[in-house]
């Protein structure tokens, strides 16, 4: 038995069929299927079923899976224990963020640049998605760093936190709304259609909770996931926007006014987020690049 059978039968498990894992393994399938029945054969155990349209593990199979995995994860950390002995770092890490966040002063695609530039052997992918949704890949395992919109909601305590950006929540209206008020207390949102970040998202979760705290629900009318579009429809008067702070040359230039919300003062937070359990030392390089370029920055309130 070898680790890589273990790891074909765990592929052909993940996928459910033959063909998907031979192409993920970049194997050809006859001989995929081959190991695979090597494999059964040392065992003296049918570890697939192959009968239906999907390929399942049989009772035997299923008893075994956990145990492969196990295998493999140990044998990924010895490699990865040796590779931090002898300076090289090589494996695969996942990365996730915000939609829209990773431009500007967060220069995220800066900082991977130069991490590859480093380590040419690390494999990088990054996916843009809300913050719960990579706050439950991260739980999951199938995300290693994530950078987050903070809801506010309690947070699994295997996950580390480094918050990098700590922003007013703002109501942003037309340039030219005759209204003469320079902020608005929470209660005055009460009824105002709004425009909002999609739920999921840090603004709207913490939005939303000081809403729920207050007693109202909010009456979104126009939601989106990144805020230059709220930003262009409060511009054309079809509601007031809920959105990071902006700076006055940034008002300015989506044809808005900010208002700071008030009574209760609201605060977005931006974190850098990992599971503490189980990161590789790849990871935990480019996390440290990562917290150094995204240091800590004020906003303008």
């Amino acid at each position: 038995m070898e680790l890589r059978q273990l790891r074909y039968f765990v592929t052909v498990v993940e996928e459910a069929n033959f063909t998907r894992a031979a192409a993920r393994l970049h194997l050809a399938q006859p001989g995929l299927s081959a190991q695979i029945r090597q494999l059964e054969r040392e065992l003296g155990q049918r570890l697939l079923d192959r009968s239906g349209r999907a390929v399942t593990p049989t009772a035997a199979g299923a008893a075994v899976l956990p145990h492969a995995r196990t295998a493999l994860a140990a044998a990924e950390q010895i490699r990865h224990t040796a590779d931090e002995f002898t300076g090289l770092l090589r494996g695969h890490i996942r990365l996730g963020t915000i939609s829209g966040v990773a431009t500007g002063e967060l220069d995220v695609a800066s900082v991977l640049a130069d991490f590859h530039d480093d380590h040419p052997q690390v494999d990088i992918t990054l996916t843009e998605t809300n913050s719960d949704l990579m706050l439950g890949d991260l739980e999951r395992g199938t995300l290693d760093i994530a950078l987050v919109g903070l809801t506010g909601s309690p947070l699994d305590p295997r996950i580390g936190l480094d918050v990098v950006l700590d922003t007013r929540i703002v109501a942003a209206v037309a340039a030219d709304d005759p209204d003469p008020r320079r902020r608005l207390a929470l209660e005055e949102l009460r009824d105002r259609p709004l425009i909002c970040l999609t739920r999921g998202t840090g603004v709207r979760g913490q939005f939303e909770r000081a809403c729920a705290t207050a007693g109202f629900d909010p009456n979104i009318a126009f939601e989106a996931a990144a805020p230059p579009l709220l930003l262009r429809l409060a511009a054309r008067g079809l509601g007031t926007a809920v959105v990071p702070a902006l700076t006055p040359g940034e008002a300015a230039a989506f044809g808005v006014r900010a208002l700071p919300i008030v009574e209760p003062e609201l605060h977005g937070q931006l974190a850098l987020a990992w599971r503490t359990d189980r990161l590789t030392p790849a990871a935990k390089v480019l996390l440290g690049q990562l917290r150094i370029a995204l240091a800590q920055q004020p906003r303008p309130s």
